[in-house]
């Protein structure tokens, strides 16, 4: 029997893929889960498994080719008494029409996947931001816009009865912050999709006195940044252009939004992990074979859930449209990591409820997943606070930006043995130079001093978490 296999459903309001490579020919068997497309959204890039085992017949996509969700892309001719086999629903993409409460958990773009090196946090970069989609990717990328509050559509209905419009996340969240009706904003995308430069020029026309609304009358001026205008680079030597990838674009739209939109202030400060890192190396002498290895990530990941239970200030995101905060009551920590396709920042979930060894597989398996890109859009939502780790690489400092809907995102760069003076004698100190972006709207420059030194300390005393962690 031949069975048509369409592209499935891959995340909120994704319509369409970019086919980066074709996996199977014509005349090959597949297995159930097999890859056979390797596919590329805004979100991420990732392998579709064949849900029917058989044999290629025909194919309908190459790479290059742009394909739409629900469209067929080959044909597989089913083997004898085999029958189609639903993908295990732990893998199955998100649906494209989200719940409500779906929708409060999305994660942006920044999205999004971990290719980590033998360190899991040596290969952590400053994010969008999930990403894509989204830190510090990010790309992600990352994140849990409120949804929007009830305005008229076009046609006079309210936004309980309304469509979802084809529009990103983070496109969505800029149209509220700016005080525009998505739903009226005409797009210039595949199908009508609404880009942040349809919602950026819809404002414009606004602004201009074509009815603009009380809201879009105090727009920020990001919603008009201008088109800059680049010069004939040729004229001074040879040049050459290469198209962005879909992560690439949208890591810079949503470092874009959140450079525009979050008033961000960084704290810095200095760790001695002299005692911890000897514990640490201890600790992975003796871990047992299949372990993961020990890594600072992993163990800040439960040092920064018990901080946001300490300051739950941080553990919240601002909804300027309706003046509240809302403070989340899950512990979900986003790590921002460089791949070959860009910056990423999948999330790691329940942070507060699982130990540094068990962490430290999450971290393992997530950068498993990155590698044999089998990473989901879904593993770049939720996020409450993201990481960015460039211990492994090197420097003595930087800024990471903080990933929109979140308020703060921690900076960790490479350690090094310092003279601290102590009891009028100077000790050699392993000292890790960390830092807090934050968004000054929300956090005051006290409490995000309050807040790192509370991370140094844990870190040099880890006994700390036992008592207020």
């Amino acid at each position: 029997m031949a069975t048509e296999f369409i592209l499935p459903e891959l995340g909120e309001n994704i319509e369409s893929a970019d086919v980066v490579e074709v996996l199977v020919s014509v005349g090959d068997s597949v297995e159930v889960d097999d890859p056979i497309l390797e596919i590329e959204t805004d979100k991420a890039s990732f392998e579709v498994p064949s849900t029917v085992k058989g044999v290629i017949k025909e194919l309908r996509v190459s790479a290059g080719e742009v394909a739409k969700v629900g469209q067929v892309v080959m044909v597989i001719e089913e083997s004898e008494g085999a029958a189609k086999e639903e993908a295990p629903e732990d893998d199955a993409p998100s649906s494209a029409e989200p719940s409500a409460q779906e929708e409060r958990q999305d994660s942006d773009e920044q999205e999004e996947g971990q290719a980590e090196q033998e360190e899991p946090e040596a290969a952590t970069a400053t994010a969008v931001s999930e990403a894509p989609t989204e830190s510090r990717g990010q790309v992600d990328l990352n994140r849990e816009p409120e949804p929007p509050a009830e305005e008229p559509s076009s046609n006079g209905t309210s936004s309980g009865a309304r469509q979802l419009v084809p529009a990103a996340p983070s496109t969505r969240r800029l149209a509220r912050e700016i005080g525009v009706n998505i739903q009226q904003v005409k797009g210039t995308g595949p199908s009508g999709r609404i880009s942040i430069e349809d919602v950026k020029n819809h404002a414009k026309k606004l602004l201009s006195g074509a009815g603009a609304p009380a809201a879009a009358a105090s727009a920020p001026a990001a919603a008009s940044v201008p088109v800059v205008t680049l010069p004939d680079f040729s004229k001074f030597g040879e040049t050459k252009r290469e198209k962005m990838s879909n992560v690439r674009r949208a890591t810079a739209n949503q470092m874009h939004l959140n450079w525009s939109t979050i008033p961000q202030v960084t704290q810095f400060d200095k760790a001695d992990i002299t005692d911890l890192e000897a514990l640490r190396k201890q600790l992975n002498k003796r871990r047992a074979e299949g372990e993961a290895k020990l890594t600072v990530t992993a163990i800040l990941l439960k040092v920064l859930a018990s901080a946001l239970k300490k300051f739950p200030q941080f553990n919240a995101s601002i909804d300027m449209a309706n003046e509240e905060v809302v403070y989340k009551d899950y512990f979900n920590v986003g790590v921002a990591v460089d791949t070959d396709r860009g910056l990423l920042v999948p999330v790691v979930r329940d942070v507060d409820s699982r130990n540094v060894k068990q962490l430290a597989q999450d971290l393992n398996e997530i950068a498993e997943k990155a590698r044999n890109k089998k990473i989901r859009p879904e593993d770049f939502q939720g996020s409450c606070i993201t990481i960015s780790n460039l211990g492994g690489i090197g420097g003595v400092g930087f800024t990471p930006i903080v990933n929109s809907p979140e308020v703060a995102i921690l900076g960790v760069s490479r350690a090094s043995m310092e003279p601290v003076y102590h009891d009028e004698t100077f000790y050699a100190r392993l000292m890790m130079p960390i830092c807090l972006s934050y968004d000054h709207r929300l956090i005051d420059g006290a409490d995000a001093a309050r807040f790192l030194r509370w991370v140094c300390e844990a870190l040099e005393n880890p006994a700390l978490l036992a008592f207020e962690g």
